[in-house]
């Protein structure tokens, strides 16, 4: 299985008493999130599943993909990563029972905790930057589930004219 993290893109800060899930994203985020979505759009296969946290800044986020998502309210802001793993069918010896390709859209702290467990690494080693991509597969072998990490990308090196580099 293919997992692909995905953290909001850069969002509005909450009024004082606001609701956290209704923060949009800001004109950087916009431009943010298009950016990845265009890079993502060009190396997700077809039929790849897109999970996404039910706040705004996700579904903004998401937005620019122009892929079909479901909200989870297991990737709200405060959810753990037991609860990610929960979600994604996750055996701890034998990994994902899901199969293909799952592309999670959500927050920090749990999406970098979720790297760090999977990768074996100190809980808080792994922040994932705003609107930056984390690829882990994962695969059986001798029995037990292995990570490994694909790529990181972050919108400001995911530009057409960075990707025609040589």
């Amino acid at each position: 299985m293919d997992l692909i993290l995905w953290r909001h893109a850069e969002a509005e800060i909450a009024p004082e008493g606001g609701d956290d899930l209704s923060r949009p994203l800001t004109k950087k985020g916009e431009k943010q999130a298009a950016r990845m979505a265009a890079w993502l759009d060009r190396h997700l296969p077809e039929g790849t599943r897109v999970l996404v946290s039910p706040s705004v800044r996700t579904r903004e986020t998401v937005a620019p993909l122009a892929r079909k998502f479901k909200l989870r309210d297991e990737l709200v802001p405060e959810t753990s990563v037991a609860d990610v793993l929960a979600l994604l069918k996750w055996h701890p010896e034998t990994g994902p029972q899901l199969k293909g390709h799952v592309l999670l859209v959500g927050h920090q702290p749990y999406l970098g905790q979720l790297v760090a467990q999977l990768l074996g690494m100190k809980e808080d080693t792994c922040p994932v930057r705003k609107g930056g991509v984390w690829w882990l597969r994962t695969r059986v072998r001798d029995g037990k589930a292995q990570t490994v990490l694909l790529t990181v990308a972050c919108p400001e090196l995911t530009s057409s004219s960075w990707d025609d580099r040589s």
